[in-house]
């Protein structure tokens, strides 16, 4: 057995003991020491790179470092072995998709907005935005000698004449504290229930007559980035807001390599565990710490997410997915509890999960839907969520139609050497000048923050201004020399956004060949399948009357840069529409409201899911649209070619 030390650019080292011949990325994964592995560990991504500070590893060199690098100690985990004791350093972009938990700032209505508007725009739907959840006072006599009646029953006889309801469900988290808070508030109790046409549940009590904030949670569990809010039940307020990285991700960047790890021996479990222990419970964590909320007071959580996703969260077998032919454990499901899985709030919390569609449309796309209102329209419209899935749907309120393609991370920083989730330091939106290729871009975060790598919507510009600028060729090869532009051993180019001395990370900040192709293939992806599912329905571009888009990729999406690489389809600006992160706003509602929740079951069941793999013409599509634009010219008839 072997010792390997990891150590951290901040925090303290960890160790872990090893076989002679086993894979540090493996070993690492074993011991829950944060890399990214966007690729499930197969050096295709070169994203797992740590610093060998002693010892000796067996590694072999790849494309993914320079000889300068490897000869400063810097090796991919997914190809060394231990065979030394050794100690590694884990530099903070490795495990970044972890560390970097952001909490809103709630001053600014920015934050909250997408919430409000999904809220008025429901209501104006006909929904009525309120849940079963709520606060009742009881007053009771105290026992005597001659009223010897149990506690249990004294207070269902008080519940009973306080709501009208004559069945009181007493949980055992209310019964076992039920004598100790009768009796410190004298027999005048407040208490946290859900009433039903049918009963009462009892949530919680507390001494006196208090007036406590009933907490709720939402949660947004994409494959590359969680985020979620905490609200009051009553009033819809939003308490705190937080977003992360999915620590799955160090499992492959995309389900199916996650479904394949979860067969491994344990592999469900430590899924499970990423997703929940490793992400969730710290944002649950983080967001009750900065707002002072007991997170025990945290009653009902709904959850919107991918099918995929449902199923690693439950610790359900997933495998089934990848297969033909291709079927979930559930589309719904309405028997989830916090203490079923973990989620470290109120142990009687009823977990709502947004309803999925089919094995690659979940309930992500449902909550989504429920937000866009293009079931409420007579428009055909168009609904985009972009993210490691790219997912569709497109119809009116006479129909909807489904679909998903297998975009891969790039729209949430994977894939990409220099990309990163829409947090601070990430470059969100920039302009190259077309004569001296000089860039001018925005950066989240304080004035002043320098830029670390790019998000989504940075990165759908800075490929069309590439573009447009002539730098890059249709195959999205550079073209043209400069200052910022080089290229390394192997011949394959690159262009500086920040050097060194301007970035705020150890390194140039910068976008490579492979970072453009891979971008291609995922934009590819997106627009291949709206030819697609088009073609499929007999509807033609042109019949698109609104497009609604939706992801947290940044804090806005340049139509126009994505039509002119080819992403979106070429018609008029006005018609789309960017609607942010409307999973997170469609769990919101689900949560705030039982009428929405009930809605977004039926657009659930209304909607046809069509399986873009069955459709013969979709790989030819896919492999047209790998070029900027497209190879067909006409389809992009406003742009300038």
């Amino acid at each position: 057995m072997f010792k390997v030390t990891f150590q951290f650019e901040s925090g303290e080292p960890t160790i872990a003991y090893a076989v002679e011949g086993e894979n540090l990325l493996e070993v690492a994964r074993k011991t829950n020491v944060a890399i990214d592995a966007p690729c499930s560990g197969n050096a295709s991504c070169g994203k797992c790179r740590v610093r060998l500070v002693s010892g000796e590893l067996d590694s072999k060199k790849t494309r993914h470092i320079t000889d300068e690098e490897y000869e400063a100690g810097w090796r991919l985990a997914c190809v060394s072995k231990v065979i030394d004791d050794v100690t590694v350093e884990v530099p903070d972009i490795a495990s970044a998709y972890r560390s970097r938990m952001k909490v809103a700032d709630l001053s600014s209505r920015d934050e909250i907005a997408i919430f409000q508007q999904a809220k008025q725009g429901i209501e104006s739907a006909g929904i009525v935005m309120q849940n079963n959840m709520g606060i009742v006072h009881l007053t009771m006599d105290a026992p005597t000698l001659d009223d010897t009646m149990p506690d249990n029953e004294r207070f269902t006889w008080a519940m009973e004449a306080a709501t009208g309801l004559d069945k009181v469900r007493i949980p055992y988290s209310v019964l076992r504290k039920l004598p100790d808070v009768l009796r410190e508030g004298e027999f005048t109790v407040t208490c946290i229930v859900r009433k039903t046409k049918r009963d009462v549940f009892v949530y919680d009590i507390f001494p006196g007559e208090d007036e406590p904030v009933i907490g709720g949670l939402a949660v947004d569990i994409g494959t590359t980035t969680v985020s979620a809010i905490l609200i009051n039940m009553l009033s819809g307020e939003i308490i705190a807001k937080a977003s992360a990285g999915n620590g799955q991700i160090r499992y492959g960047a995309d389900v199916i390599n996650r479904i394949i790890e979860s067969q491994k021996p344990g592999g469900k479990r430590l899924l499970q565990k990423a997703v929940i222990e490793e992400t969730i419970n710290p944002m649950i964590a983080h967001m009750c710490h900065t707002s002072g909320f007991d997170s025990h007071r945290i009653y009902r959580m709904s959850v919107a997410s991918n099918t995929t996703m449902n199923h690693l969260l439950m610790g359900i077998n997933a495998d089934p997915l990848r297969m033909e032919p291709y079927i979930p454990a559930f589309f719904k499901t309405n028997s989830l509890y916090a203490s079923d899985i973990g989620i470290q709030i109120h142990p009687d919390s009823h977990i709502i999960v947004a309803p999925n569609i089919g094995s690659y449309v979940g309930g992500d796309i449902t909550a989504g839907t429920l937000v866009s209102l293009l079931w409420n329209k007579p428009e055909f419209s168009l609904f985009i969520d972009l993210g490691t899935n790219g997912e569709l749907v497109f119809g009116n309120n006479e129909f909807m139609v489904s679909c998903a393609c297998s975009a891969g991370p790039a729209f949430e920083g994977g894939d990409i050497s220099c990309g990163m989730r829409a947090t601070d330091g990430a470059i969100e939106a920039c302009k190259i000048d077309k004569e001296t290729m000089e860039p001018s871009y925005n950066v989240i975060g304080d004035p002043g923050t320098k830029p670390i790598g790019l998000c989504g919507s940075g990165l759908i510009d800075v490929i069309s201004e590439l573009f447009k600028a002539g730098m890059i060729s249709p195959k999205g090869k550079f073209i043209r020399e400069g200052r910022r532009i080089r290229h390394d051993e192997y011949g394959m180019g690159s262009y500086v956004l920040a050097f060194q001395e301007e970035a705020g990370s150890v390194k140039d900040v910068e976008i490579t060949e492979v970072d453009i192709d891979n971008f291609i293939r995922a934009k590819g992806a997106i627009f291949s399948a709206i030819r697609t599912m088009l073609k499929y329905l007999d509807f033609d571009i042109s019949m698109i009357e609104e497009v609604y888009v939706a992801g947290g990729i940044g804090s806005g999406i340049n139509m126009a840069n994505a039509v002119s690489i080819g992403m979106f389809p070429d018609i008029p600006l006005e018609k789309f529409h960017y609607i942010g992160n409307s999973s997170l706003a469609g769990a919101y509602s689900m949560l705030l409201s039982g009428d929405a929740e009930r809605k977004t079951y039926e657009l659930a069941r209304n909607m046809t899911y069509l399986e873009l793999s069955t459709v013969p013409s979709y790989m030819d599509e896919f492999v047209a649209c790998c070029f900027l634009p497209h190879t067909d010219s006409s389809l992009f008839p406003s742009l300038e070619l």
